[in-house]
């Protein structure tokens, strides 16, 4: 995809969520447009990484179009479980039969969206991504390999631009050979402070993990589709701040650039909705460069002063 500034964007503020399976409460039109502004103000980021091929994605590339904003896009395509994990996941509960069936018909038609969405929009639309963490064993919505190899094939079928797939940087050294083979690129995610590292370790520990993918992929181009360090988590204790946040995203940034490794800063915006509601402290809510309100952070005060005036 080419050297540039990327982000995860995913735009649900406050009140707002996904399908929880009571329907979504998606962001409005004017709201995905005032984050793309804030996001491509000044060519800060020229690209976002979306997660899936639904209403929500669509409407973001319907505001890219109709607005002329410089942004290219890699396409999600989300894959619900098709197998129960809950043997390998505690907290989850055995998943029926009938509901993974109906996964499985869930996931073709994601696939069909994702395909009719890459083709509508091939000019903004530089990647798909097909499933996300899906193979990982700590996963609540599992596929087999072999099937999403299949998913794969049929993507790359059908449309003109690369296709992925996005996993932990674990399950690619140990296990990404045959998956890789199929792809024209593989999409890492690395995240050294959930394996308790803190900042002092952050930068070599990340080098450390791409290392260990580059040597049993050496094939294989690599990308970072998600790297992050939360502001804020009851989880990690002092290790979570706006301060080291700052410095893990500058030494990737810098890293990055001179390795020349395209990557997915994880994530624009807090999210509210993610994590336990009972929580507010929970370190999946608190990953974004930006505040659920959108005032920039510390990692990004200087490039958006004017944004944080009233923070």
């Amino acid at each position: 995809m080419g050297l540039t500034n990327a982000i995860c964007y995913s735009g649900f503020r406050s009140g707002q969520h996904p399908d929880r399976g009571d329907g979504a409460i998606n962001p409005s039109y004017e709201e995905i447009l005032e984050d793309l502004k804030i996001l491509s103000y000044n060519s800060n980021f020229k690209l976002i990484r979306v997660y899936d091929s639904g209403e929500n994605s669509e409407m973001v590339l319907k505001v890219i179009k109709e607005n002329n904003i410089d942004i290219k896009v890699m396409l999600g395509i989300w894959l619900s479980a098709e197998l129960s994990n809950h043997k390998n996941c505690e907290w989850l509960d055995s998943i029926p039969d009938e509901v993974l069936r109906n996964n499985k018909a869930l996931n073709l038609q994601e696939i069909n969206n994702g395909i009719r969405l890459a083709n509508e929009y091939p000019e903004i639309i530089v990647a798909v991504n097909v499933g996300n963490e899906a193979l990982v064993d700590w996963t609540d919505h599992l596929v087999n390999v072999d099937t999403i190899i299949s998913y794969v094939k049929l993507v790359k079928k059908s449309i003109n631009q690369q296709v992925t797939v996005a996993e932990n940087y674990k399950w690619w050294a140990n296990h990404g050979s045959a998956l890789a083979k199929e792809l024209d690129f593989i999409a890492v995610h690395v995240y050294p402070i959930w394996e308790n590292k803190d900042i002092d370790e952050g930068m070599s520990y990340t080098i450390e993990n791409l290392l260990e993918v580059r040597n049993a992929l050496p094939k294989s181009r690599i990308v970072i589709s998600e790297a992050g360090w939360a502001s804020l988590a009851s989880e990690f204790g002092d290790r979570a701040s706006e301060e080291k946040q700052l410095q893990y995203i500058n030494e990737m940034a810098s890293f990055t650039k001179e390795m020349n490794i395209t990557t997915f800063i994880f994530e624009a915006f807090d999210e509210e909705w993610k994590g336990d509601p009972g929580n507010l402290m929970g370190a999946e809510k608190h990953w974004g460069l930006f505040t659920v309100d959108r005032k920039p952070k510390k990692v990004m005060g200087e490039l958006y002063s004017h944004l944080n005036e009233k923070r």
